[in-house]
This record gives C-alpha cells, structure tokens and sequence, in this order.
C-alpha cells in the first residue's frame, strides 16, 4: 500500500506541475490576446483617427467648410475614445509615459485647430507665421509618439512570447526530468513490490518440494508482507506437526519392529525344531506345512529387521565408521555373491570399473547399498538379459550405475520409488516379492556418505540406478 500510495503521490506531483506550467503559459498568452492585441487594434486606430483629423485639417485650411469641421471632430472624438481605452489598458511605465506625451501634443494640435477655425469663422485669414511649433509639427510629434507606442506594443508581445517558449521549455524539461524520475522509481518499487511477492513464494515452492522429499524442518523464515509472512508461519506450522507425526510413526514402526522381533524369532526357531524331528514324528502333511511357516516367518523376519534398520537410519542412530577403501573390490565381491542367482535365472552380469580413487566410505553400508540394488536388477531382469555394473571417475565425485534390460519403471512413479514402501512392478511381475524398503534405506545411506542418487529410466527399456559418493 505504502509504494502504490508513493507511485500516485508521483503521478499527482507531475501532474500537479503540468498544470501549474499550462496555468502560467495560460495567463501569458491570455495577456498577449486580451492586452497587447488589443493594444495593437487600438494603436491603428488612433493612427488613422489622427490621419483622418489631418487631412479634414488641410482641407478646412484651404477652403472654410463646416461640414469638413464637423467631420474632423468626429475623427477628435474617435481619437480620444480610442486613448482613453489605450489609457485603461496600460499599466505604469514606458508605455504610459509614451502616452502622456501623445495626449499633450494631440491638445495641443487640437488647440491650433481651434485657433485656425475661430479666425476662418470670422472671416480672418489665417497668420503664415506662429509664434511656436506649428500644427505640422505637432502632428509629426503625436505620430512619432504612435510610432514609438507600436513599438513598445511589439517589444512586449515579443517578451512575451519569448517568455512563453522559456516557459514551454522550461516545463517540458522539468515535465523529462520528473517523468524520468517517476519512472525509475516507480520501476525500483514495482521490482521492490514483485520481489517481496515472488521471492517468498519461489521459497515457498522450494519448501514444498523439500517437504514432499521428506525435510519437514519448520526453517521457513520469510522477509515479506504481512499476508505472506502469515502463510509462512502456517508453512512452518504444517511442517513441524509433519515432523511429528513422521517422529510418531517411525518410533511406532521401530517399536513395533522390536517386539514383533522376538516372537517371530521364536516362531522360526520353534518350527524348525519340529522339522527337524525335535518334538516327535513329522508327517509329510506337517512337514510341508512347518515348512511354508518357516518360510514365512523368515520373510516378517527380514521385514522387520528391515524396518528396524530404516528407523534408525531415519533417526540418526545408526553408527557409519569412515576409512578410505577401494570400491573395485566391494563391487566384486558383491558380484561374486550374486553370480549363482545370476547364473540360475540366465542373467550376464558385466561390469566397466575404471580406475577410481579411494573413497572415504563404510565399506558395510556401501556393500549393503551394492547389493540391495544388484538384487533389484537380477530380481526385475527377465531370462536372457544383463546387468551392467559402471564405475568412474566425474567431476561431481566417484559415480557408479547400475543398469538392467527389466521393464523399466514408468515416468511418473521415477520420483517416488525411494520412498518407504512404495515398490513399482511392471504388470506381469507380481510374483515378484519385496518389502518396499530396499530403496529407502539406500537412500538414507548414500545421503550419509553425502552423496546422492537417482534412477533413470524408461517403460520398456530397462533402468539405471545411479548413486555418487563425494570424493
């Protein structure tokens, strides 16, 4: 509100200014209308009115006529009407004082006049000799005091017009300037207002996608207006129950993972006593039966050791003991392990190790990442297909993928495999088994190492999982 109310006090400010100039340039041309045209009207007709006196002048000099008379004190009349508006019109100074003069010596002319009627009424010639100025040259005073009038008229309407167009230039520069100025900052507070909007929400969509990847810490500290600083307050809020409600199901989870730990234990035990003839004579019926009961209690074995291990992973409690090792012989070993699987279900395994530095890495963990992938890939191959293992040295540290030919994993399901219990079989893999925490705990370990890892891959073209440990 407080930069929207900023860019209308610009707005008016220049707008405010603009019209003070206009009002300014008004008044000065209304005064060259009002005034000096009117000046300029009035000064050619007191020119003519005087002319027009003169010759009636003449003409009664040569030849007595009152008609002629009469017509020179109309012109009389029309000069002094038009002096007298002239007079209303101007202020003091100059052109007053021009004025001053042109009254006196029209009397002056005008009193000559009457001295030359009054003789030719009485029949009197008229003197060829004046004591003084003669009417001649007191008329060529008053034209020459028009003359100057007209003068003064122009010089003023040229100031004027001279200080109309300062004043246009004056006002159009200041109008760039303030314009100029109002636009910058108006483009700083519109940047100012856009980032205070779009940086927290672009923090904001980063804090979604990190809470959709499972960082729930409640650190959204966000610069911004009230409204959004509220929304990141409910952000952090949401985040913090998430975070507990995340703390409450792993603890639940690990919990339960215990004490289910010792019961199937003794089931497994349990059963295979009586397989083995411990508690008596077993019937082939039975036998089959303690069999699959076995089986299966090893499988909700494994799941809860599974969940065990991801529990204390996810709660930090899980010790990693840091040597620098080779990885080439990890990657072997495991391979060697894997061979008779391979070998049973007709899968070529392959690998491209190139030569890598030591890595500082818990040789157990990285084993347990290798494997659970390796397993993976032999489990979605299908008979007749390869697993390749690659290492090598990146800019971003020592890179290892593995790829299979399998099905490959659809586009959409490619972000969510890491995620607990989610596990992505192509349609005709059901048989397949698997706890959905295999990924998961990958992840959790690679992420200690302080590395990273992602899986590339493609429906029907097989998948590459891809993991790289920090140098």
């Amino acid at each position: 509100m407080l930069s929207y109310f900023a860019l209308l006090v610009m707005a008016t400010a220049v707008s405010a200014y603009s019209i003070i100039q206009l009002g300014q340039m008004r008044g000065i041309t209304h005064s060259i209308i009002l005034h000096d045209t009117n000046m300029l009207d009035l000064h050619k007709n007191m020119a003519d009115a005087l002319l027009s006196a003169s010759r009636y002048e003449k003409n009664i000099a040569v030849m007595w006529d009152p008609a002629l008379y009469q017509s020179f004190l109309i012109s009389k009349k029309d000069f002094e009407r038009y002096f007298e508006e002239a007079r209303g019109l101007v202020e003091p100074g100059e052109m007053q004082e021009v004025l001053i003069r042109l009254e006196r010596n029209h009397r002056t002319y005008q009193s000559l006049i009457a001295e030359d009627v009054a003789l030719l009424e009485a029949g009197k010639p008229l003197p060829e000799n004046r004591s003084g100025d003669d009417k001649e040259q007191v008329l060529n005073r008053a034209l020459e005091d028009l003359t100057q009038l007209r003068a003064l008229i122009h010089h003023t309407t040229f100031s004027k017009v001279k200080t109309l167009d300062e004043a246009g230039v004056k006002a159009q520069t200041m109008a760039v300037v303030i314009t100029a100025i109002a636009f910058l900052l108006g483009l700083v507070l519109s940047i100012s207002i856009t980032r205070s909007i779009v940086l927290p929400l672009s923090r904001m969509k980063k804090k979604t996608v990190e809470i959709a990847a499972g960082k729930l810490e409640p650190d959204l500290e966000l610069p911004s207006p009230p409204e959004v600083g509220a929304l990141a307050q409910a952000f952090n809020t949401m985040c913090a129950r998430l975070k507990e409600v995340d703390r409450m199901k792993t603890e639940f989870f690990s919990l339960m993972s215990h004490e289910l730990r010792t019961p199937l234990t003794s089931i497994r035990e349990g059963t295979n006593l009586f397989l083995e003839g411990k508690g008596g004579e077993v019937t082939d019926k039975q036998r089959k039966l303690l069999t699959i009961i076995a089986e299966e209690s090893n499988r909700l074995i494994r799941l809860v050791n599974s969940l065990l291990d991801l529990s204390r992973l996810e709660a930090g409690m899980v010790p990693f003991h840091f040597t620098e090792y080779d990885l080439p012989p990890l990657i072997n070993r495991t391979l060697d392990e894997l061979m008779p699987l391979a070998e049973s279900r007709g899968i070529r395994l392959e690998k491209d190790i190139g030569e890598v530095p030591r890595v500082a890495m818990d040789s157990e963990r990285i084993r347990q990442v290798l494997r659970n992938l390796l397993g993976n890939a032999l489990k979605f191959t299908p008979h007749g297909g390869s697993v390749r293992v690659e290492a090598q040295l990146t800019a971003d540290g020592l890179r290892v993928s593995i790829t299979d030919t399998g099905p490959g994993i659809p586009r959409e399901h490619i972000g969510s495999i890491f995620e607990k219990f989610r596990q992505v079989s192509p349609a005709d893999s059901r048989r397949l088994e698997g706890t959905g925490l295999g990924l998961a705990i990958v992840k959790h370990i690679v992420h200690a190492h302080g590395g990273s890892i992602w899986a590339e891959s493609e429906a029907g073209h097989g998948s590459t999982f891809i993991f790289v440990l920090p140098l």
